[in-house]
């Protein structure tokens, strides 16, 4: 099997979550690259505010989160630590670490572990690069202009054109990432849109908000994004269950498949509207108190991470409200 063309959606499918898949691993994403949950617990503190602010909209003090692509629930059991230092001490949240590797031993009781995120939630729904690994086809333009799928082979990541692109994969093309001409390559998110619309239609009332690599139509790459990730390093995309395997996402399809208002902030913007800024503490207090001072300077270089202007700051946050009617006595 590991001769076998397919097409690349196929092919990362089995390579990151079928039976000894790259998700599978006991290690988890941890293990290979570090996003914004293992950055700083700054991340996980704002996305507490985040929550304790969707409950109150909701009108709500028992909410749900949803941990869409959650690891190995660091950010669920980061969320629910921070909850009371961030104005939810009175707040009761339902937690569920949606993830389809095992559940990881020790992990918080209260956080339930599902493989699919619980229908009728009220709060909030967050998927913090998830998108991006959801496998999705490649296209590329051959000589004669027309949008073929590229097929890889396991074992090696070789590649050759195959049929040309049609349905509803050629109409997303058309829509959202049309040719750049001979030799231009797309990744076609569909399969993104369709899984994204889904999740936001699992909750009744409350936010969904999708963060991620992203680039928007306009400013498409011309030879798509498509990598491998291994220990930390950037690595030559192969299929064969040794990487992961990611690509950016068009959030803005995504928005408009998600049916709901929709907007689309940098992680920079999002992360200061929740109070994460980066500023360094006023020297006065190094004087009056060290300790303080130091513990503020590191918060300082943490943040600074999270919003840095290429780097995590560039993400792109896709928030998608879903009203929904106050519940008596709730």
């Amino acid at each position: 099997m590991t001769d076998e063309w397919r097409g690349w959606q196929e092919a990362a499918e089995t390579a990151l979550y079928g039976d000894g898949g790259f998700y599978r691993s006991p290690e988890g994403p941890a293990g290979h690259f570090r996003t914004s949950v293992h950055a700083s617990p700054l991340f996980a503190a704002a996305v507490a505010r985040l929550l304790v602010r969707t409950a109150a909209e909701v009108g709500a003090s028992c909410v749900d989160l949803v941990d869409l692509g959650a690891g190995r629930g660091e950010l669920s059991a980061g969320v629910l630590a921070a909850l009371p230092a961030e104005g939810g001490d009175g707040l009761t949240v339902r937690a569920y670490a949606v993830e389809l590797a095992a559940r990881p031993p020790g992990l918080d009781p209260q956080i339930q572990w599902c493989a699919k995120p619980p229908q009728g939630a009220r709060g909030l729904l967050f998927a913090n690069e998830w998108l991006d690994n959801v496998p999705v086809p490649v296209a590329e333009t051959d000589p004669d202009g027309v949008d073929r799928y590229v097929l890889v082979r396991a074992a090696d990541g070789a590649e050759r054109l195959g049929e040309p692109v049609s349905g509803a994969d050629a109409r997303w093309l058309d829509r959202w990432w049309p040719s750049a001409g001979p030799g231009s390559r797309a990744e076609i998110g569909r399969p993104r849109d369709e899984a994204w619309a889904g999740a936001v239609a699992t909750l009744s009332a409350g936010l969904a908000v999708a963060v991620d690599y992203c680039h928007l139509r306009k400013e498409r790459p011309p030879f798509g994004t498509l990598t491998g990730f291994r220990a930390g390093r950037e690595v030559r995309p192969v299929p064969d269950g040794s990487c992961d395997l990611t690509s950016h996402v068009a959030l803005d399809a995504c928005a408009v498949a998600g049916g709901r208002d929709a907007e689309i902030r940098t992680q920079r913007e999002a992360l200061r509207e929740l109070g994460v800024t980066g500023e360094r503490p006023p020297l006065s207090l190094a004087s009056g108190d060290p300790a303080g001072y130091v513990r503020a300077l590191a918060s300082a270089g943490q943040a600074a991470e999270l919003t840095a202007r290429g780097g995590l700051g560039d993400f792109g946050w896709l928030m998608q409200r879903v009203p929904g009617p106050v519940v008596p006595g709730d």
